[in-house]
């Protein structure tokens, strides 16, 4: 089985209330709404890849404001070839991020009220980040829950 390391970053911006999302094609079809963000390129440090991602998915500029959490992943994917599956880690960094200037391209209505979120086709990165952005956990961690073999 190959393993593959991504590592990704994301902004939650939030203003008067609201959250800029950007839509994404689902798998299986349709859209869903997702973190402005995603992978960092080899040799990019993780704030420069946030702000390069949500410029080229929202067209907004954006200031990093806090480093809010780290959240990862991990899922056996299937790979390109049959029997050839992928051992998937993922690390997500999320940062707390304020629009600075551009406008807002490629989307339509691309924020949405925080009390609409539950309601949409999201992923869930949302629900973690945004309670890491109200819980601001000083590890930058949500709680996990007690470790396995113990009550």
């Amino acid at each position: 089985m190959r393993r593959k390391l991504r590592v990704a970053a994301y902004a939650v911006c939030v203003r008067d209330g609201q959250l800029l999302l950007a839509r994404s094609p689902a798998r299986g079809g349709g859209h869903e709404w997702v973190l402005p963000g995603g992978g960092a390129e080899f040799g990019e440090d993780p704030y420069d890849t946030v702000r390069r991602e949500v410029a080229e998915e929202t067209g907004y500029q954006v200031e990093v404001t806090d480093l809010l959490g780290v959240h990862t992943n991990r899922a056996v994917l299937p790979g390109r070839f049959p029997g050839r599956a992928v051992d998937h880690h993922g690390v997500r960094l999320l940062y707390a991020a304020h629009i600075t200037g551009g406008e807002l391209r490629y989307e339509v209505r691309g924020s949405t009220d925080l009390d609409a979120v539950p309601g949409l086709t999201r992923v869930s990165l949302i629900d973690t980040a945004l309670r890491l952005w109200r819980d601001r956990p000083p590890t930058g961690r949500l709680d996990p829950g007690p470790p396995v073999g113990t009550r």
